[in-house]
């Protein structure tokens, strides 16, 4: 049965992935999720009736519902689906390889195991498009997945509140890094506490105009929360909770969630920039910063590490202080992890977002 709505009714709730506590229930109209995402396919995927695209984020997660779904369906392109219980690193390169598959978006973890395997021995003979969401993707990631497969990976940044907030979009010039400009449903800022604009290179939270006019492809409210609906709003800007720069360019870099920031004797440090340079490490496979209790600097600076298969048996000590040298090098000496945990995996979220909350809690003893 057909029913007659306005663009503004409500259409679909999402719940939020619940990276920094509870998952909220975000309310989505029928035009922040129709037109708001003929964005998403159109510049940032370049979907065209002729492509086959392969979306791998989990069905769980919202990114599913943009790119294999809508944004698809708004470009008449072709959805590519494979049933894989369980990311299998080596099975995706072979289906990149046997399938006519021209557009592939994938989280960050999965592209962190891909580069992992002999990119070399594998053809892509028709893919010409990558894409990555859902976290912040490690420059040293990019590097290797161009060098062995001659092809970029178009980062993009969004919420489940927001659709796509931040792009590289097709055409565009990649910066290492960074996560792209303002996507064209926007005006996105980084601001202070009180909601103003910050000048460039300066660190704040990043900021979506709702004022005088809110955006018709941004969330309508948390149901049955109206006091975390106000907690969002500063000034005339929408918080995202997430901390960024952005430089004369409009280029945004991540820093971290505003609650991942680590606060070291005076020095204020964010995650993302110390798991980029522990990445770039042959040891390293993939990893999770967080702040950890001192009494004498508050917090410092931990690291917890999944090595590599083939640095598995070293010696855990020697490869600890490799690795803080490593960082004091790429990054500053004040950055370095004061403490390295070896683990065999990293908690996640449904849609493979390190879960830091939880490390954090572990940390300074909470349940």
């Amino acid at each position: 049965m057909c029913v007659r709505t306005m663009s503004t009714d409500p259409m679909t709730i999402y719940f939020t992935s619940g990276t920094t506590g509870s998952p909220k229930m975000a309310e989505h109209s029928h035009s922040s999720y129709g037109l708001g995402l003929t964005i998403v396919g159109k510049y940032w995927l370049d979907l065209t009736p002729s492509d086959v695209f392969w979306n791998s984020s989990d069905t769980g997660w919202v990114k599913s519902a943009w790119s294999s779904v809508f944004a698809p369906w708004i470009q008449g392109s072709c959805v590519f689906a494979h049933y894989m219980p369980r990311f299998d690193p080596s099975l995706t390169l072979e289906t990149l390889a046997k399938y006519p598959i021209t557009v592939y978006c994938a989280p960050p973890t999965a592209y962190r195991m891909l580069v992992t395997c002999d990119l070399a021995s594998y053809k892509f003979k028709t893919l010409k498009h990558c894409a990555s969401g859902g976290e912040p993707l490690n420059p040293q990631v990019m590097e290797q997945w161009n060098a062995n497969t001659g092809l970029d990976i178009y980062e993009g940044y969004g919420q489940t509140e927001t659709v796509l907030i931040c792009g590289t979009f097709k055409g565009m010039k990649i910066k290492p890094g960074s996560m792209g400009k303002a996507s064209l449903s926007y005006d996105v800022q980084v601001v202070d506490p009180d909601g103003n604009i910050l000048p460039p290179n300066q660190e704040g939270e990043i900021g979506i105009r709702i004022a005088p006019q809110r955006p018709f492809c941004i969330f309508s409210q948390y149901t049955g929360n109206p006091e975390k609906t106000a907690s969002s709003q500063r000034g005339d800007f929408y918080l995202t909770g997430d901390k960024a720069i952005k430089d004369e360019d409009g280029y945004f870099f991540f820093v971290g969630r505003s609650d991942d920031l680590i606060l070291s004797s005076g020095y204020r440090i964010g995650p993302f920039e110390i798991e980029s340079a522990l990445i770039e490490h042959p040891a390293v496979v993939e990893s999770a910063v967080v702040s950890s209790p001192d009494p004498i600097r508050g917090e410092v600076v931990k690291a917890f590490v999944v090595l590599s298969p083939t640095y598995a048996g070293h010696d855990q000590e020697t490869l600890t202080k490799e690795l803080q040298e490593h960082v004091k090098k790429v990054t500053a000496p004040y950055k370095y992890p004061r403490k390295i945990e070896f683990v065999q995996q990293l908690p996640k979220t449904v849609s493979g977002k390190i879960r830091r909350n939880e490390l954090r809690n572990k940390e300074w003893g909470k349940a």
